[in-house]
């Protein structure tokens, strides 16, 4: 019986001499059984191999081990103690299920019951790979390097192929349960499998230079919303992204340069955690009126042909007097009323979810008046970069109003102020 794991043994002879171990675990292979040639009979040992030690050192089990310390096994961590030599065996950084089943056979072969129903190995040196230390991070930079035949170390942290001309995404990629960082830069994918939603560590994904023209919203629904922090889109051909999108709350860096967008997403205001965002030289006309919850360090918005604004120029979409659907629909929102697939129908739902709040900061559905306002954009973000070569730092953002006295009282303010 095998276990990886990184081990540390410390001798408790130590402390009487007044030295101290050194303290720090190293990648080790753990094996529990007899030495070649002992198949039948013979003690059971105990052997550590390291990449230093690949011959490892034994110790004898049966009616040597002092004690176990088993408090933090679901950590993957534990402690034998034997008796002789005095020394603890130190575990860490193991699968707690495997960790369980190794302590469980050490105990049996301990107490010498059982023994010949437990599965264990013959004492041979490790190989280099079985003890080396697992590989967190890979880059690839050419399609030459790219592995075809040989799966990736299922120990990746950060793994980037760039300019592979990829058209999809490996599959064998999804399978990196451990990915914090994924970099796919500089490849032909034109579509995300919804199965990257199931790389539950995620916290970066880079798909900077790829031929995307659309962002799934079941990857906004999925583990991504309580992981991913850092997201790249640029240079893509994306037009819109997904109702959806303002689920992935953890969000704090959002690149969207160099796409063919013709709005942001309605709800971006709930993206509570951004702090940087880019979305240069895109279609953008106007800004969506969430915008202004936002609360960023750094903005940019340059190259965006953004329309002129006219609040006297309003888009009525008022319908008086209000519908039976309308009416239902505001009292929901505004009295927080608890709804769901389970108690309305889907469309409707939908309908809620993007509902309109006007100034007054009451909701509308459906019946509305719509302008657009100049805002600066120092209201949003520290750091702004200038949104045309005129030096402007303002930009086009959307109001509504839910009835006409709303938009009446803000025309006579803003008539006044604008004298």
């Amino acid at each position: 019986m095998r276990l990886q794991c990184e081990v540390e043994v410390v001798s408790r002879l130590l402390p009487t001499c007044g030295l101290r171990g050194r303290g720090r675990a190293t990648r080790a292979l753990l094996s529990l059984g007899r030495p070649p040639g002992r198949a039948r009979g013979g003690g059971v040992y105990l052997m550590v191999c390291t990449a230093r030690d690949r011959v490892g050192a034994r110790y004898k089990v049966q009616e040597n081990i002092e004690r176990f310390f088993t408090r933090f096994v679901e950590e993957g961590k534990a402690t034998v103690r034997l008796r002789e030599p005095a020394v603890d065996v130190c575990l860490s950084k193991a699968n707690a299920s495997n960790l369980k089943n190794f302590l469980s056979a050490v105990r049996l072969a301990h107490q010498g019951t059982d023994i010949g129903a437990l599965p264990l190995s013959t004492l041979v040196p490790a190989k280099n790979s079985e003890v080396e230390k697992p590989k967190t991070k890979m880059i690839i930079t050419s399609r030459r390097d790219y592995p075809l035949t040989k799966n990736f170390p299922y120990s990746l942290e950060h793994l980037q192929a760039s300019y592979c001309k990829l058209a999809r995404i490996d599959t064998r990629v999804l399978c990196l349960k451990k990915l914090r960082k994924l970099d796919l830069s500089h490849n032909h994918i034109k579509q995300l499998p919804a199965t990257i939603g199931d790389l539950i560590c995620l916290q970066e994904l880079i798909l900077h230079d790829n031929h995307l023209e659309s962002f799934s919203g079941a990857l906004c629904s999925s583990t991504l919303q309580k992981s991913l922090q850092f997201l790249d889109l640029s240079q893509n051909k994306i037009k819109a992204l997904p109702i959806q999108f303002c689920q992935l709350q953890e969000l704090v860096n959002l690149k969207l340069d160099d796409n063919e967008l013709i709005r942001l997403p309605f709800k971006i205001g709930q993206l509570y955690h951004l702090r940087f965002l880019s979305a240069a030289r895109n279609k953008l006309p106007f800004l969506p009126n969430d915008f202004r919850k936002l609360c960023l360090e750094n903005l940019d918005l340059f190259g965006n042909p953004f329309e002129q604004p006219n609040p006297l120029v309003p888009n009525i979409q008022l319908k008086i007097p209000l519908t039976l659907l309308e009416c239902a629909a505001r009292a929901t929102i505004n009295y927080r009323i608890p709804y769901g697939c389970h108690l309305l129908p889907s469309h409707l739902c939908k309908d809620l979810e993007v509902a309109k709040t006007c100034q007054c900061g009451s909701a509308c559905l459906s019946s509305f008046i719509q302008i657009t306002v100049t805002m600066n954009l120092h209201h949003v973000a520290h750091t702004v970069v200038l949104v045309d070569n005129m030096g402007g730092t303002e930009a086009p953002i959307i109001c509504y109003f839910c009835s006409l006295d709303c938009y009446s009282q803000f025309l006579d303010r803003y008539l006044q102020s604008n004298g």
